[in-house]
């Protein structure tokens, strides 16, 4: 997608070539997506790879521009993004809380960081300086994870690119040929508010018609009850067919007071994780003997998924209340059971937080002001909002 790709220094192909960066071939990019759109099947090696591109044409953008970049200091921000997302569990962000309970991926790459950088002897020192966003050159840490950051460019052009949504083709060579530094801050010349207005926009679209479209929420739903299913199970004496790996996660809760560099046992089991894991394991599940995890792995390998409902306002309880009943004489199942099948809640987007940082565009002049002060079409938008979506999903 993006041509060559060169690794530049002998400290990133031994990242590379590790075994907690080489599993990322064995994750989806874009988790059950494939479902609806079958081409999805880019894998997290490939985006990181993309990523770690991307940063080293940024960097020299500034680095021409008359920015000092040192040697290590290019050399750590392609490890740092190159390791960003190495934190990902099975089917990506579907699992993220499942697995390892209440963590989020980034906690999870951090760990993995600091055991590598043990590893290599402390030569990554500054990448957790990067990632942690506590560098004292603020730019690195905002191309890394940012309004505007190379994670977001790659896989903004790549998941258009597998999926056949052609929404998110965005103009990567655009937006960083425009980039530039202002008191050690990412902003973009004047002349990129297009690209910029177009970047946003294509990520809107992406997000409700990809990422939160909804049979690949309803996919993922049933994925993750298939999860809840099988660890109670699991933890209520039963034996379920797993690798051994999947079956530690079954059996034991794990949550951040264990998921620490110093616990070997944890990262190790996590870092044999992959898709392949779940799928195989639901393929058995579906004859097990329990009606609940059988129903729900049929579901999801034959993809009879259920229906999903979404809706600008709060679905009623009666509506709901109807649903767990027709569910709960079609299946013979009690009240707690039909939760399995039955789920509401709400599903958001956020395309661009202000608050949190903003994109800054520089004119000629030396002014600064922010995207949504210096574009026309976005000042009358709501795109800075947080857009909500109820959810109703329940079998056909």
């Amino acid at each position: 997608m993006h041509g060559f790709i060169t690794v530049s220094s002998p400290l990133i192909y031994s990242i590379i070539e590790h075994p907690y960066f080489q599993r990322l071939r064995n994750i989806k990019q874009l988790g059950l997506t494939y479902l609806v759109y079958p081409g999805a099947c880019h894998n997290r090696f490939q985006h990181a790879l993309g990523a770690m591109h991307l940063m080293g044409r940024a960097l020299n953008t500034l680095k021409d521009k008359g920015h000092e970049i040192t040697d290590r200091e290019m050399e750590m921000a392609l490890a740092t993004i190159l390791l960003h997302d190495v934190g990902h569990g099975p089917f990506s962000h579907t699992l993220e809380s499942s697995i390892v309970e209440d963590i989020q991926h980034e906690t999870v790459s951090m760990v993995f960081l600091q055991r590598l950088n043990k590893e290599f002897d402390g030569k990554l020192d500054l990448a957790i300086e990067i990632f942690s966003k506590r560098y004292k050159k603020r730019f690195f840490n905002e191309l890394v994870s940012g309004q505007l950051d190379v994670d977001r460019l790659d896989y903004l052009r790549r998941d258009s690119f597998f999926s056949g949504v052609v929404e998110g083709m965005i103009g990567i060579e655009r937006i960083i040929s425009m980039l530039d530094v202002h008191n050690d801050e990412l902003v973009i010349e004047a002349k990129g508010i297009y690209s910029i207005e177009k970047f946003l926009i294509s990520r809107r679209l992406m997000y409700w018609q990809v990422y939160l479209h909804k049979t690949v929420l309803s996919a993922e739903i049933v994925l993750t009850q298939i999860f809840r299913r099988a660890k109670y199970l699991a933890r209520n004496g039963e034996k379920l067919f797993a690798s051994p790996s999947l079956s530690f996660f079954l059996n034991n809760s794990v949550d951040n007071s264990v998921f620490v560099p110093e616990n070997t046992e944890v990262i190790n089991h996590f870092a044999m994780l992959c898709d392949g894991d779940i799928e195989s394991a639901a393929m058995v599940w579906m004859s097990h003997p329990d009606k609940i995890l059988s129903e729900l792995c049929k579901m999801l390998t034959y993809r009879i998924l259920p229906r999903t409902e979404l809706s600008a306002t709060p679905f009623s309880e009666e509506r709901i209340n109807e649903k767990k009943q027709a569910v709960k004489q079609k299946f013979g199942l009690n009240d707690s059971e039909t939760d399995f099948f039955v789920i509401s809640g709400t599903v958001s987007n956020t395309v661009y937080s202000p608050d949190k940082q903003s994109i800054i565009i520089k004119y000629n002049d030396g002014r600064l002001m922010d995207i949504f002060e210096a574009s026309d079409m976005l000042k009358h938008s709501n795109i800075d909002e947080e857009a909500h979506k109820y959810m109703l999903v329940y079998p056909k």
